[in-house]
C-alpha cells in the first residue's frame, strides 16, 4: 500500500500507539497435537523469540507439570527482556503454582459462554463472575501482573461478556484479552466486537484468535484497527485445531502494509519458522506466506524477467528483510532470463548454441511435468558443455530387452562417418549389453575400452535425473571424458560413452 493510500485509511482506524507481540508459541502452540517440548526445547525457543524483540512469551501451564514448573524457573534464571507469563484457570492453586516459580506475569481464564457455562463449568453466570474476581484479586495482591480471558468471549452473550469485563477491570486486571476460543470470528465482526470494548473499558485490550477458517490474522489485524493494543500470536500459527494467528504474517503485515515497527528484529523470521518447525515436527506448507519455501521463487518468464529487472514488480516484501532467499524456480514457465540468471549465478558461460541445448533440455523437462532443481541445471550444463565439438558417430536408434532369468539385449543404429550400423548384443544388464553393441559397431573406426563408469542420482526421486560419466581409451592410449544427464540411465550411458569416444576421434584427427 503506498504512503498516501496507507494515511488516507488510517483516518477510519483507530490504530493503537503502539502494538505489543505475545507470544503463546510454548504453550498454546505445543497444544498442537502430536507436539511435545522438552524443557531444553522450550528454552531454546524462548530464547530466540526474546532475540526476536517479542515483548511477553507465554511459556505453559504451571499447574499441569513438574516439568512445567521447571522449564518456567530455568526459562525465568535466563534474564530475557521479555516478560514471562504463566497460564492459570481462576483457581488459588494455579496461581500459587505459578508463584512458586517466581513468575509476575500470569494469564488466568474461564469460560464465559452458555456452552461453557452449562456444559463444561455447570455455573451461573454469578458464579462465573464471582469466579473470575477472587482470583484476579488474588494475583494482584502478591504483586503479579493479571490478563485476564474470558474463554470462548466470541459466543458469549454481548452483555454478559461486557459485564464479566467490566468486573474483572474492577478487580485490577491489568489486561483484557479476548480469546476467539474456536475462531468463528470473520473480519468484519472482529472490528466490531473489539470496537466495542474498546468504548467500555479502560484497560489495554488484548486479543487471542483462532485459524479455524483460515482468518486468526485478518482478525486480529481487524482487531488491532479497532485499537487492540496487544495480539497473541505463535511461530507458524500452530497449535489446537487450525492453529493460531501466524507471528510471522502478523508482525510483517503491521511492518509493510500498516507502517507499524514493532521493534521486532525481522530478519531472524526465516530461521526461527524453520527451528521450530523441525523440533516440533510440524512442516511448514511451500506456499506459507512469509516463511515458505515457494514465498520469494518465481518460475514464470514474465515474472521472473521482471524482479531480474526490478524486485518490487512482483515482491511485496523483499526476502532479506525476513532473512530469506529469492530462488528463481526452473520448469516450464521459465524464460531465458531465468535460465541466464541461473547460470550467471553458478558461473556457468556458454555460447549461444550450448545456451539453446540448456534451454530446450529445460524446457523439455518441464513440459514432462519435472520440476528442474539447482543440481538438474548445473549437471545439465556441465554435461553440454563437455560435448565433443564434432561428432563423428550419432545415435540413430536404441532398443532394450531385459527380464528375469534372460540375458539382457540391446540392439543399436549409429551413424557412423555418414553410414549407417546396426547390430545387437548381450550383457550382464541392459547399460552392458549396450554399450557392448556400441563397442561392437565402432571397432572398425577405433578400439575402445571402458576405463571408468560412474553413475549418479543428481536429486532424490523415481523420477531424478542420472548423471553418467565415463573414462574411454583407446588403442594408442589416447583417454577422453564423457558425461550425461538424462531421466533414462541407459541413455544417459549411451549418450556418455559415445560423447568420449567422439572426443578420442577428435584426437586422433588432430594428431
Amino acid at each position: 500500500m503506498e504512503a498516501n493510500n496507507l494515511e488516507k485509511s488510517k483516518k477510519h482506524m483507530n490504530l493503537p500507539d503502539s502494538v505489543k507481540i505475545f507470544d503463546t508459541t510454548l504453550r498454546d502452540g505445543e497444544q498442537a497435537p502430536g507436539v511435545a517440548l522438552t524443557v531444553d526445547e522450550k528454552i531454546q525457543i524462548a530464547q530466540k523469540l526474546d532475540n526476536l524483540g517479542v515483548n511477553t512469551i507465554e511459556f505453559g501451564f504451571p499447574a499441569v507439570s513438574v516439568g512445567e514448573r521447571e522449564s518456567a524457573r530455568l526459562i525465568n534464571d535466563l534474564g530475557l527482556n521479555a516478560n514471562l507469563c504463566g497460564l492459570a484457570r481462576v483457581l488459588k492453586n494455579d496461581i500459587d503454582a505459578l508463584l512458586d516459580c517466581d513468575l509476575s506475569y500470569v494469564h488466568t481464564f474461564i469460560g464465559t459462554s452458555s456452552l461453557h457455562r452449562d456444559f463444561k463449568l455447570k455455573m451461573s453466570k454469578e458464579e462465573v463472575i464471582d469466579k473470575a474476581v477472587t482470583a484476579i484479586e488474588y494475583a494482584k495482591d502478591h504483586g503479579i501482573t493479571v490478563e485476564f480471558s474470558a474463554e470462548d468471549s466470541t459466543r458469549t452473550e454481548e452483555d454478559y461478556l461486557i459485564e464479566v469485563y467490566k468486573a474483572a477491570e474492577s478487580a485490577g486486571a491489568d489486561l483484557i484479552n479476548v480469546p476467539d476460543t474456536v475462531g468463528v470470528l470473520v473480519p468484519t465482526t472482529a472490528k466490531l466486537l473489539i470496537s466495542k470494548l474498546k468504548n467500555e473499558l479502560k484497560v489495554p485490550i488484548s486479543i487471542h484468535f483462532h485459524n479455524d477458517f483460515g482468518l486468526a490474522v485478518a482478525n486480529s489485524l481487524m482487531g488491532i484497527e479497532a485499537g487492540a493494543e496487544q495480539a497473541h500470536v505463535t511461530v507458524n500459527g500452530i497449535g489446537e485445531r487450525g492453529g493460531n494467528a501466524s507471528l510471522e504474517e502478523l508482525v510483517v503485515t503491521l511492518k509493510i502494509a500498516y507502517g507499524i515497527d514493532l521493534d521486532i528484529d525481522t530478519t531472524q523470521l526465516f530461521n526461527l519458522s524453520e527451528y521450530v518447525s523441525r523440533i516440533t515436527g510440524i512442516k511448514m506448507p511451500p506456499t506459507k506466506p512469509i516463511v515458505g519455501e515457494n514465498a520469494f521463487a518465481h518460475e514464470s518468464g514474465i515474472h521472473v524477467h521482471g524482479v531480474l529487472e526490478n524486485a518490487a514488480t512482483y515482491e511485496p516484501i523483499p526476502p532479506e528483510l525476513v532473512g530469506h532467499k529469492r530462488k528463481i524456480a526452473l520448469g516450464k514457465h521459465t524464460g531465458a532470463s531465468a535460465l541466464k540468471a541461473k547460470l550467471e549465478e553458478y558461473d556457468i558461460e556458454l555460447n549461444q548454441d550450448q545456451f539453446d541445448s540448456v534451454y530446450h533440455q529445460v524446457k523439455g523437462l518441464g513440459d514432462k511435468g519435472k520440476c528442474i532443481t539447482d543440481a538438474d541445471l548445473k549437471a545439465i550444463a556441465v554435461t553440454v558443455l563437455g560435448k565433443a565439438k564434432e561428432e563423428s558417430i550419432k545415435l540413430l536408434g536404441l532398443s532394450v530387452m531385459t527380464g528375469e532369468s534372460v540375458s539382457a539385449t540391446a540392439t543399436v543404429k549409429l551413424m557412423i562417418n555418414g553410414k549407417v550400423k546396426e547390430t545387437s548384443s548381450i550383457g550382464v544388464g541392459p547399460v552392458d549389453a549396450a554399450l557392448n553393441a556400441i563397442q561392437d559397431l565402432v571397432k572398425d573406426t577405433t578400439n575402445i575400452d571402458l576405463e571408468e563408469y560412474n553413475i549418479d542420482a543428481i536429486t532424490g526421486g523415481t523420477d531424478a535425473l542420472a548423471e553418467v560419466f565415463v573414462i574411454t581409451s583407446d588403442e594408442d592410449a589416447n583417454k577422453a571424458t564423457g558425461r550425461s544427464t538424462r531421466e533414462d540411465v541407459i541413455m544417459a550411458s549411451v549418450d556418455a560413452v559415445l560423447n568420449s569416444i567422439n572426443k578420442i576421434l577428435m584426437i586422433k584427427e588432430a594428431q
